[in-house]
């Protein structure tokens, strides 16, 4: 729920309808975003890996280090998702220390997640 709490109020809102990726696999990526109304899904491939609710973030990798999406996000129902760059996010890292604690925590499960597909494939 920090997530939530830290961005309910961004100007920064990014919308998706249903069915509307928010991002897919292989684009540039540059910016994270928190879910802030709706739920989305996580795709690897047309796989669902992982389902998004309120306060989930995504796409947090493109501002450790830009580069391709490693997946794809898709709207379930109608969605707001609060954009954050690579200023905003090191301000956040400096003002709430918290908030890099929980994103490192997220990439560690979502490797882990990753590492266990590629074992049973």
């Amino acid at each position: 729920m920090l997530f939530y709490y830290l961005f309910n109020q961004d100007p920064h809102i990014v919308k998706r309808r249903a069915g509307e990726f928010l991002f897919q696999q292989g684009e540039a990526g540059e910016h994270m975003y928190v879910l802030a109304r709706g739920d989305a899904e996580i795709l690897l491939g047309d796989k669902v890996v992982e389902d998004a609710g309120i306060g989930a973030i995504v796409g947090e990798m493109a501002v450790i280090e830009p580069g391709p999406r490693s997946a794809s996000v898709r709207a379930r129902g109608d969605c707001e998702f609060v954009e954050i760059d690579q200023n905003r996010f090191d301000y956040l890292v400096s003002q709430t220390p918290q908030f890099a604690t929980r994103v490192m925590r997220i990439m560690a499960t979502r490797l882990r997640k990753a590492d266990t597909l590629l074992k049973t494939h």
